[in-house]
């Protein structure tokens, strides 16, 4: 778990060695093993990072990342195993609530820190990122609501010498409504949202026969006419 400033393996790793401290009865380094270690001490390194089960929680915030640190406790030489001792008392007896695995005998591990095998406990730390949630900004001006208005208006679709066009799909661009003209050609458009304070025209979609006519028409337009070209050939 992030602590201050630091991030997660930093800070499960400074846990971990002030907890083996008290439990060896002094403080252990954090430095992978060495061929010229004192063979008195212990010391500590991170190993490897492991997945850990992730959780759905019920609230709406993101769950943090969980996962475990792997670390190798590693005694020095034999004047280093009394601590060791302590160590695995106390982590056995659940102190520190940290998990001991013994298995850091592989000769693959030890050729890694170019020196012979030593005695050395896996100890596994859970840890997670924390994600912080986002904090929504505060509202600083009053809550204003104003109320839109419903247009209906009516309009023709004609081509060429002011024919009347039948059968055209009359569409309001960004809006559920559509509708078709009459034998007259004749349309009538309801219900379409219109802001008081925002006036402006209503782009109408058209489409008869493979052709698409886009067009701006002004609802307050007592006799709303679009012409529309003749099929192209």
């Amino acid at each position: 778990m992030t602590t201050g400033a630091r991030g997660p393996i930093e800070s499960a790793t400074a846990e971990l060695a002030a907890w083996l401290a008290g439990a060896a009865g002094e403080p252990v380094p954090v430095g992978p093993p060495r061929p010229d270690d004192d063979a008195a001490r212990l010391t500590l390194w991170p190993l490897e990072l492991r997945p850990a089960r992730q959780t759905r929680g019920s609230g709406g915030g993101r769950e943090p990342y969980r996962f475990t640190v792997r670390y190798l406790l590693c005694a020095g030489g034999p004047a280093a195993l009394p601590g060791l001792d302590r160590v695995l008392a106390a982590a056995t007896a659940g102190g520190g609530g940290h998990t001991v695995v013994l298995e850091a005998g592989d000769p693959r591990l030890w050729q890694a820190f170019g020196t012979g095998p030593r005695p050395a406990l896996l100890i596994d730390v859970p840890a997670q990122v924390t994600h912080a949630d986002t904090v929504a900004p505060p509202v600083l001006a009053p809550l204003r609501l104003r109320q839109l208005e419903l247009l209906t208006f009516d309009g023709r679709v004609v081509g060429p010498a002011e024919q009347p066009l039948a059968a055209v799909r009359v569409e309001v661009v960004g809006q559920p409504y559509a509708t078709s003209t009459d034998p007259a050609g004749r349309f009538r458009v309801v219900g379409v949202p219109h802001d008081p304070e925002r006036p402006g025209p209503v782009r109408l979609r058209l489409t008869s026969r493979g052709q698409v006519l886009t067009a701006e028409v002004d609802p307050a337009e007592p006799d709303i006419v679009i012409v529309c070209p003749p099929p192209s050939r």
